[in-house]
């Protein structure tokens, strides 16, 4: 057995809830800006920290606590952090779902998750009144105003003191999963597994007094949730959020905001490196852009970091793992890679075939543990077991390639992997490098299923506007850089790539469609 371990200092893990540790600077920093909207909605900790218990003494005292469960169906908006934590600091969980589905989803999230109240906005009130119909939700309560629905100020009581609540146990939040295979799954995680996360990056992001992140990337999902939302208060820093992504007003946020952390997905990115936009604005006090969820390939990230000026790196992680594991640490970036293993993460690379360690420079699964591993999947124990083995290994399905300075890539998906004749082929690999085509905008590669060879690798592409490419181009281009086996055989142009919120490619609505 091959074990790489962290480069960076073991942490130590607070025994504390979360909520104690991400308003851990309302004492010291009472009067600092802790979350605000840029506009109309702002809380200074010691103002987020009353709200909190405020509203956690309301909710105790409708009956809501240990074993009770909070839906949360909204956009970023400073609001969604008072919620977020007056359910932990009462003794309950959350399940925070993806605004933008469909009653049918909704319905679906808030039986599996067993939910009896539901907080959402006005925008999203007629979907969410009618997903609750058929669930055990018994109220349903809105951040904002509109005819018939009871504000959430209505539950704002007597604060209270943290329930008391076994942290290393206690599940605190319910996020699902993608399920790009299958139906979402509800991922338990515990207070000690988000407050683990958190200290976890002590050694890789760096925060100074006075900083600030923009909050783009939704709380509903975990990066947006643990690595923003709570990453970013726990450490001082003063949040602003946007409920929907647009790169004019980010831009715009960044200059009079004097936003120092842009966290970023790949396409957002992409916008930084290609928008005639960002010419536009005052972008000095950005000191780090940060990328996740999805990889990220050097050349666009190289592009984006000469344009902006600053490091463009990224970070891995999954839902399971609350979420990060690996993170490029300030000064150390190595374009391609997602840093390092974080503090008290080991890790293996696993061949998927033979079930051997791989050394330095071999690919192979990417099998993780530590103290921010998931309790397990929401009343799914076949699939808990299929994803953590009985020594705590989590098979995360990534696959991955570690160099002799400890950098991983992740170079692709298990699943996703395309049969060619006998050989894999990479579509991450593919993407990473039309994306440098000066003709295609954004592009994904999936593998079409064809009798002779196996699969045929197909890509879809959004070109620039006005521009035209052929598939006898694409293949040259590609045949300048990748070996013959890697070729793209198939070539259709469309509107816009499929992506979920976090910024990953649908691939399966392409397969969909291609079927």
């Amino acid at each position: 057995m091959i074990i790489h371990t962290s480069p960076l200092p073991d942490v130590d893990i607070p025994d504390v809830s979360i909520t104690a540790h991400v308003l851990r600077m309302a004492a010291d920093s009472p009067d600092a800006v802790a979350i605000t909207d840029g506009a109309s909605s702002t809380y200074t900790f010691a103002q987020l920290s009353d709200a909190v218990h405020r509203m956690a003494g309301g909710l105790q005292a409708r009956g809501f606590g240990p074993g009770s469960v909070l839906g949360i169906m909204a956009p970023n908006v400073p609001e969604y952090a008072i919620a977020f934590h007056a359910v932990a600091v009462a003794g309950g969980t959350i399940t925070t779902i993806n605004p933008t589905y469909g009653a049918g989803e909704v319905r679906f999230q808030l039986q599996d998750a067993g939910a009896t109240l539901l907080l959402t906005v006005p925008m999203f009130l007629k979907v969410a009144t009618e997903a609750i119909e058929g669930t055990d939700v018994t109220e349903l309560y809105l951040m904002g105003e509109a005819e018939g629905a009871t504000p959430v100020a209505s539950l704002f009581g007597e604060p209270i003191d943290q329930v008391e609540v076994d942290f290393a146990d206690h599940v605190v939040v319910l996020p699902y999963s993608s399920g790009t295979t299958g139906l979402p799954k509800g991922v338990m995680l515990t207070h000690r597994n988000l407050v683990a996360n958190i200290a976890q990056m002590e050694h890789v992001i760096r925060y100074q007094p006075g900083e600030a992140g923009l909050a783009a990337l939704p709380f509903f999902h975990i990066y947006g949730m643990q690595v923003l939302m709570n990453g970013l208060i726990a450490n001082g820093v003063k949040v602003v959020t946007m409920p929907r992504f647009d790169l004019d007003a980010a831009l715009g946020l960044v200059e009079e905001e004097k936003i120092t952390r842009f966290f970023a997905v790949p396409p957002m990115v992409l916008g930084l490196a290609k928008s005639p936009q960002v010419e536009k604005y005052d972008l000095s006090s950005l000191k780090m852009v940060f990328s996740g969820a999805a990889p990220l390939g050097a050349d666009l990230a190289q592009e984006a970091a000469s344009r902006m000026g600053v490091e463009v790196v990224q970070g891995y992680g999954m839902t399971e793992l609350s979420p990060v594991t690996h993170s490029t640490v300030e000064g150390e970036g190595r374009p391609g890679t997602s840093g390092v293993a974080i503090s008290n993460v080991e890790c293996r690379i696993v061949d998927p075939e033979t079930g051997e360690d791989q050394p330095a420079g071999e690919r192979g699964e990417l099998w993780v543990r530590g103290p921010m591993v998931m309790k397990g999947y929401l009343n799914n124990e076949e699939a808990t077991t299929e994803t953590i083995d009985t020594d705590g290994w989590v098979h995360t399905g990534d696959v991955a390639i570690i160099d002799e300075a400890g950098h991983y890539s992740i170079v692709d998906r298990i699943k996703e992997l395309i049969k060619y004749n006998g050989f894999q082929v990479p579509p991450a690999e593919l993407e990473a490098l039309l994306i440098t085509h000066p003709l295609i905008a954004d592009v994904a590669v999936i593998g079409v299923p064809d009798e002779a060879v196996g699969e045929l690798p197909k890509a879809f592409v959004q070109l620039m506007p006005g521009a035209a490419v052929t598939l006898d181009e694409v293949q040259a281009f590609v045949s300048e850089h990748l070996v013959s086996y890697k070729q793209i055989r198939l070539l259709e142009e469309i509107d816009a790539i499929p992506k979920s919120a976090s910024g990953k490619i649908l691939r399966r609505e392409l397969r969909d469609a291609v079927n």
